[in-house]
């Protein structure tokens, strides 16, 4: 059994690892894959060549470089079912928040906890397939990730229209106490996510990119709470667009990442 190392630069996220799995998967020589997302490092656990391998690595543009090879023994793996169980609460916290936010972003007239909504319905795409990809096909799994891109896409398309819509004319000023409200209950459910991610204490590579996530979304709803704040204090909307199109670029930039699954 061999073990090749590859440094990933563009593997930042679950989406890249994602791609890397579907790219693979056709190979019967590869009998692990090795994730280490925060060093951009990847470990393949292969017999006979590595050739067509890292040819199919390199197709997927992610700025891959061949550390080399060596002989070693396929790892132990931990047990996925706690890391299951944890993966379904965080994915039940993301797109229950997906639904409450993008709700009452509608009814206070927030962009920012629609941008923030849509923000979790990415996360819990990934986590979906994820959990769900497991041991399907293929095709099957290009034909999912093409249909949540896409329609993520037309969300965060959607979004950017309305902003700019709000921007130029008139809108309602939205209602910062639920701005603050709804966006502090987000970040509650994410410390939540976080808390049971670190409790696994795992090193796969679903729980480190959970982990990645789950931070960053805790980053995005302080974002809306600050928006929240200052709609309060200057008695304005513009703080609520402006973290609103920060937001919707980053659903748009998941979009193209899960896009790139279905290739």
């Amino acid at each position: 059994m061999n073990k090749s190392t590859f440094i990933v630069s563009q593997m930042d996220c679950p989406s890249e690892e994602q791609m890397i799995r579907m790219k693979l998967e056709s190979y019967e020589q590869i009998k692990h894959l090795d994730f280490d997302i925060p060093n951009r490092k990847l470990e393949v656990y292969h017999r006979e060549g590595i050739e067509a391998i890292h040819s199919s690595i390199s197709e997927l543009k992610l700025g891959d470089k061949f550390i080399g090879s060596e002989e070693a023994e396929v790892p132990v793996r931990e047990n996925e079912t706690n890391q299951k169980n944890i993966l379904w609460w965080v994915l039940g916290i993301n797109f229950g928040f997906f639904l409450v936010e993008m709700i009452t972003g509608w009814i206070s007239f927030s962009m920012g906890l629609i941008a923030d909504s849509l923000d979790m319905l990415a996360d819990s795409i990934v986590y979906a397939l994820s959990l769900f990809a497991v041991g399907g096909a293929v095709s099957r799994k290009k034909k999912v990730a093409k249909f949540s891109g896409y329609f993520q896409m037309l969300l965060a398309t959607l979004g950017f229209t309305e902003v700019l819509r709000r921007f130029f004319m008139s809108s309602e000023t939205p209602l910062f106490q639920w701005m603050i409200i709804i966006s502090s209950l987000a970040l509650a459910g994410n410390l939540i996510s976080l808390w049971l991610i670190n409790k696994a204490k795992s090193n796969e590579v679903h729980m480190q990119a959970s982990a990645i996530f789950t931070s960053n979304d805790i980053i995005v709803n302080g974002g809306v709470i600050l928006a929240g704040v200052l709609v309060y204090f200057l008695g304005s909307k513009w703080p609520d667009l402006i973290i609103g199109a920060i937001v919707f670029t980053f659903v748009m930039r998941g979009a193209i990442k899960i896009l790139k699954l279905s290739r």
